[in-house]
């Protein structure tokens, strides 16, 4: 015959089954478990971190590490009124050590202008360098009477 669970009585010898409460050595986990579990977690966790440390190098070696003259020729194109002269500036935080001047001198009659414009940076233990010129029609500039163009 089998036994009830419900009301725990079993038709086998009439009498009542007791049911006993497992042991405290059955309720908790065994050291030899307790290390394994944990064993498992820091592969996991360093699993993770050598993905995160791989990544961020790969970030860092997708980074622009040329310096563009674009960004100066944009500033200066930005402006109404041009003046002959020297100009110098940096880069701030985006590119640290960079620096750069343009000169800018009348290149024909009627408001065109000639940048030419150099960026200095440092790297790799030397200095690197790039020219390059642009024309700037501004015929609203202040233009010297008399000035002859290069």
């Amino acid at each position: 015959m089998k036994c009830s669970v419900r009301n725990a009585e079993c038709g086998v010898g009439g009498g009542a089954v007791a049911w006993s409460r497992p042991t405290s050595q059955a309720l908790c986990f065994t050291l030899l478990e307790v290390l394994i579990a944990m064993a498992i977690f820091f592969m996991a966790i360093f699993a993770i971190l050598g993905l995160v440390s791989q990544n961020l190098r790969i970030a860092r070696s997708l980074r622009c590490t040329e310096v563009d003259f674009s960004t100066v020729a944009a500033e200066l194109a930005l402006t109404n009124r041009l003046q002959e002269g020297t100009y110098s500036g940096n880069f701030g935080d985006f590119y640290p050590g960079a620096e750069w001047t343009a000169d800018v001198f009348l290149y024909a009659t009627g408001g065109l202008f000639q940048a030419d414009i150099t960026v200095v940076w440092p790297r790799d233990k030397t200095i690197s360098e790039e020219r390059a010129s642009i024309l700037l029609y501004r015929p609203e500039s202040a233009v010297r009477p008399g000035a002859i163009p290069r």
